[in-house]
């Protein structure tokens, strides 16, 4: 294709259009309001009635310089002009040819004139070939389909449009009628070829139709729902009439509203959403005096009053959680550690998951209380479940809606009336969960401890999953060997161990004392004891790893001082270690079992508990008989098995330890284990018993002093144990100076306090012989 254009300069008066183009062959209207535009509009009907009109960058400019306007423009022609209220001019013009501004000649007060070269199409000089033509139809037809479904666009406009044969006058033309934005209408004025102005046409027109198709579509969707809604009105207001026609309950359908209306407040899941709102249409078509009616609304009431998206905000001020920790709790490093770091990892990713820790320790020592202390410095909920006992597994997933009286299970349960779906939640005992032919919890509890699972925890009577995942699972137990592996395998274990005299010194001055005080209404001036009063306390009167049997004895204490107080009107009351006896009555343990004689045959062993060590004494009797071996005192077979494994060693080591070589032809022995009622069962008592034989056989004392722990083999070496420090602290406790450990166990006494350390020798052994060295009195 084609075309020429004639190359006109001449002066002329510019107005500015504000958010408005104008094309040549375009016959618009529009109002004049601004001085200089009036005093150009003035200066062009003087003279040849000719305008420069181009388009403002910005509407919002009321004072335009260059720089405002586009320099590509049109140059018109004014029809007419009415002066309109207001000092307003409203005028007609006509688009005659296309102009550039080359420079601006005025702008000062009166009005803006302007230098322009105007663009004058010659129309001989157009040369129409294939490509031009198919060009043409393929806009001709755009532009149909644009009328069709554009309803705004007259019926004629298709018509005029398909005589045009002009290409320089299609577009403009079309132009008229479609909508585009500024930047494309400025974007076609300035494009003087007409072949690539019939090709950008034509792909915004088709852009438009895509657009417009897109509008409509979403217009009939919305017309739909609103159909849609309509109709349910109607219908319901029509099962109105004829519920009050019946005579039925006509407030049915109010409550049902009520129930939709909370169930968009609730911000339920998708899943859960259509759950309720599915039971509450039904509660519409059942009859309101049906059994039915109470289960479906005892439904809905759980599934909107729990949680969905409802949490807490976590204080993630690390120095106030280490506050708050050291406030409630003495020692529990470990743990307190533990809360601290996902603090501080929480700081950098707030969408971790929660850890599910899990406290092994003997009874006592703080775990439950150290849970509420973590809610504290979170400033979260706390919710403690015990399960202790449970051996239903509908406890933990609830029970399905079928039964009568069904009910969710208690970790939903217990989320509800705590408000908030990111709590802590305490599973205590978890050691002690029990089973039977109801279900097994400990399985059931697989899903709620597992971080990848319990974002989709289903309870059987909700039927939808519930978001478990931000809730932060804390357990607690005395011991792991009850625990199923599995699930042990999800858990985090913290191992808490019992506390040292000191220890307890400690938190029963910063703890127990004042919690007493505080229960029986006294104030540390009516009461006083000593610290050297609390030390005899604790090492005469209580003997465990904890210090719940301390928290007793010092409330009975002051009670027993209250009684004082008040019958012989007393302004105070001092406990000292002369006095305790009258408070306590006899000491109940004695520390001193280092000063009882050496003995033969008698072994001070260390054996491991759930509520922590203990001091194990073994006994031996050598009788004159065939060699027979006899283990009583309620063993176990690894126990059993351990004497057997310590008898060999001795029999292939006889010579060397002295021991009369026909001994296991003569002798029978008798290996005795007090305190027979309780079971006893492991192998680290093998070093212990096989000390107690060899110091009967070769008539050797063993120092009472020294208590040992470790499992033997044949070759006479010495296994690791488990179990270290609560057996230390056991023979701490029993007054023990020396304690012998196995060598590989040297790592696990650096957890030991200092103070233990100072005060204790400990002994670390690789062969049986070095256990004898240490074991046996000299000179004997």
């Amino acid at each position: 294709m084609t075309v020429s254009y004639s190359v006109n300069k001449r002066t002329l008066p510019l107005i500015p259009l504000r958010g408005m183009h104008i094309f040549p062959g375009m016959v618009i209207h529009f109002d004049v309001g601004r001085e200089k535009s009036i005093n150009a509009l003035e200066e062009s009907m003087i003279k040849d009635s000719l305008i420069f009109l181009t388009a403002q960058k910005d509407a919002n400019i009321n004072d335009p310089e260059l720089d405002d306007y586009y320099s590509f423009g049109v140059v018109c022609k004014v029809k007419q002009m009415l002066k309109m209220p207001g000092d307003n001019i409203r005028v007609l013009v006509e688009g005659l040819t296309r102009g550039r501004i080359t420079e601006v000649l005025e702008d000062e007060a009166d009005y803006i004139k302007v230098s322009i070269e105007e663009y004058i199409y010659i129309e001989d000089s157009l040369l129409i070939d294939d490509k031009t033509d198919a060009m043409m139809r393929v806009l001709k037809d755009s532009f149909e389909d644009y009328c069709t479904i554009n309803t705004k666009i007259p019926d004629d406009a298709i018509i005029s449009v398909n005589e045009i044969e002009n290409p320089e006058r299609l577009t403009d033309i079309i132009i008229s009628y479609i909508f585009l934005k500024p930047g494309q209408k400025q974007d076609l004025l300035e494009t003087l070829n007409p072949f690539e102005r019939l090709e950008k046409l034509e792909m915004l027109i088709s852009q438009e139709i895509k657009v417009i198709e897109l509008e409509e579509s979403i217009s009939q969707r919305v017309r739909k729902q609103i159909n849609q809604f309509q109709k349910e009105y109607y219908l319901k207001e029509q099962m109105k009439a004829i519920q009050k026609e019946l005579g039925e309950d006509s407030d049915i359908i109010s409550e049902v509203e009520e129930y939709f209306e909370k169930i968009r407040k609730a911000k339920m899941p998708k899943e859960a959403r259509e759950k309720a709102e599915k039971e509450a249409e039904r509660l519409i078509k059942i009859n309101m005096s049906s059994p039915e009616a109470g289960v479906i609304r005892t439904y809905l009431d759980w599934l909107i009053d729990l949680p969905w998206n409802k949490s807490t905000k976590d204080n993630k001020d690390i120095s106030f959680a280490r506050k708050v920790l050291e406030e409630d709790h003495y020692g529990l490093e470990d743990v307190k550690e533990r809360i601290l770091e996902f603090l501080a990892v929480r700081q950098l990713n707030a969408r971790m998951k929660s850890p599910i820790i899990c406290l092994v320790g003997p009874p006592g020592v703080g775990k439950t209380s150290i849970a509420k202390s973590i809610a504290r410095a979170l400033d979260r909920k706390f919710i403690r479940m015990s399960l202790g006992g449970v051996r239903d597994e509908a406890e933990i997933r609830g029970h399905r809606r079928t039964y009568i009286g069904a009910i969710p299970g208690r970790i939903i349960t217990n989320i509800t009336k705590a408000k908030s779906n990111n709590p802590v939640f305490l599973f205590d005992e978890i050691d002690k969960l029990a089973s039977d032919f109801r279900g097994d919890p400990a399985s059931a509890l697989l899903e709620v401890l597992d971080p990848e699972q319990n974002n989709t925890f289903t309870d059987h009577y909700l039927e939808t999953s519930f978001d478990l995942s931000k809730v932060m699972f804390i357990t607690t137990a005395n011991t792991t060997s009850t625990i199923p592996r599995p699930l042990l395998d999800r858990m985090e274990i913290i191992e808490i161990s019992g506390y040292t005299d000191e220890e307890k010194l400690e938190i029963g001055n910063r703890y127990l004392l004042p919690k007493q005080l505080e229960e029986h209404n006294l104030t540390n001036q009516q009461v006083r004891i000593s610290e050297n009063t609390l030390i005899g306390i604790i090492q005469k009167y209580t003997r465990e790893s904890g210090v719940r049997s301390l928290e007793r004895k010092i409330g009975s204490i002051i009670r027993k001082s209250a009684v004082r107080i008040i019958e012989q009107n007393l302004k105070s009351v001092t406990i000292t270690q002369k006095n305790l006896e009258k408070y306590l009555g006899i000491p109940r343990f004695r520390y001193d079992a280092a000063n009882i004689d050496d003995e033969v045959g008698v072994a001070t062993g260390l054996a491991w508990t759930a509520v922590g060590g203990e001091t194990l004494f073994i006994e031996v009797n050598l009788m004159n008989g065939e060699g027979k071996i006899q283990l009583t005192g309620q063993l176990g077979d690894v126990m059993k098995e351990s004497a057997q494994a310590g008898l060999s060693y001795i029999r292939a080591h006889m010579e060397a330890l002295g021991v009369d070589e026909e001994f296991y032809k003569k002798k029978d022995i008798h290996i005795h284990v007090p305190e027979g009622a309780i079971p006893k069962d492991g192998p680290s008592a093998g070093i212990t018993m096989a000390t107690a034989v060899v110091s009967a056989l070769t008539d050797r004392s063993i120092r009472r002093d020294v208590a040992m722990t470790g499992e033997i083999t044949l070759r006479g070496r010495v296994l690791p144990i488990g179990g270290v420090k609560e057996k230390v602290l056991a023979a701490k406790r029993a007054g023990i100076k020396k304690v012998i450990l196995p060598k590989e166990n040297e790592k696990d006494a650096a957890k030991l306090p200092t103070s233990i350390k100072k005060t204790m020798e400990l002994v670390f052994v690789e062969k049986m012989d070095e256990v004898l060295s240490h074991a046996l009195v000299k000179g004997d």
